[in-house]
């Protein structure tokens, strides 16, 4: 009788346990990391303040050059509104370029292969710190229209209810997707910057000067035109059924197609 010889590094792997795999990153530890990035560079954390401080300083220009009459919550609103739908967008859009222009991406998606994980986590800050960004703002013009009413001597007028209150928001958090979206598409700081000044405001000039020289845009643009649309939530009142459709579908156009385009070219393309 024979027998075959046995292996002994054979025997050895059959014998070893196997290995338990690692548990993934939790989500809340990839969300945590992003928040910090967003703090971490002295140009982030000026940023970042700067959101504050702008609330004050167009507080304070409110009180000391609005006439009595206008010294209202919505006068407030509007002006510490302006400089929001400037900052909170770069913003955004630092918060996913960051990892192509400082070239961090290497090492984020070396540590979480799953790039769409990141990507999430980016974006749940981005929109974290909007919106806590934007309730500091308007509680600083809360706290401005009271001293405002009383150098002035006459009675606070709180004319934004929650519906108004609620549209604002919604039209901070668009700009910021907005900003987002461009950093996807673009993932260049300078670039995606540029593009969003572009969209916002020699765009937006253009299309405004079209429908007041051509009928037919005019009658258009309220189904074609995202800064139009956007533009009606900052109005007092709610919008129409009519009004949140054409906000749906401009924004499907302008917002949501380019954003599925980025992030397809963002999970597929090479990091250097």
């Amino acid at each position: 009788m024979t027998t075959t010889p046995v292996d002994a590094d054979l025997v050895t792997e059959v014998a070893r346990p196997a290995r338990p795999a690692p548990a993934p990153i939790p989500m809340s530890r990839i969300v945590g990391v992003e928040l910090r990035k967003s703090f971490d560079t002295r140009s982030g954390f000026w940023l970042l303040a700067s959101v504050g401080i702008l609330a004050v300083l167009a507080t304070a220009a409110t009180i000391v050059f609005a006439p009595d009459s206008a010294i209202t919550y919505d006068t407030f609103g509007a002006a510490i509104g302006i400089p929001m739908a400037v900052i909170l967008p770069v913003i955004a859009i630092l918060s996913i370029t960051s990892e192509w222009s400082q070239r961090t991406g290497l090492t984020s998606f070396t540590l979480v292969p799953h790039r769409g994980r990141i990507i999430r986590a980016k974006l749940v800050v981005a929109l974290g710190v909007g919106v806590v960004s934007m309730l500091l703002a308007f509680a600083i013009g809360a706290l401005g229209n009271v001293v405002g009413a009383s150098i002035a001597g006459v009675d606070p007028v709180w004319n934004l209810g929650v519906v108004d209150f609620s549209e604002l928001i919604l039209f901070q958090i668009l700009n910021m997707l907005i900003g987002f979206m461009l950093g996807v598409v673009f993932r260049n700081s300078a670039g995606a910057i540029v593009g969003y000044f572009v969209y916002g405001f020699v765009l937006g000039t253009i299309t405004s000067l079209l429908s007041a020289t051509q009928e037919w845009f005019a009658r258009a643009q309220p189904w074609v035109d995202f800064n139009y649309t956007q533009g009606t939530l900052t109005e007092t009142g709610s919008l129409s059924g009519e009004q949140w459709a054409q906000l749906g579908v401009t924004g499907l156009v302008w917002l949501v197609v380019p954003l599925a385009v980025g992030l397809w070219a963002v999970l597929r393309s090479e990091v250097k």
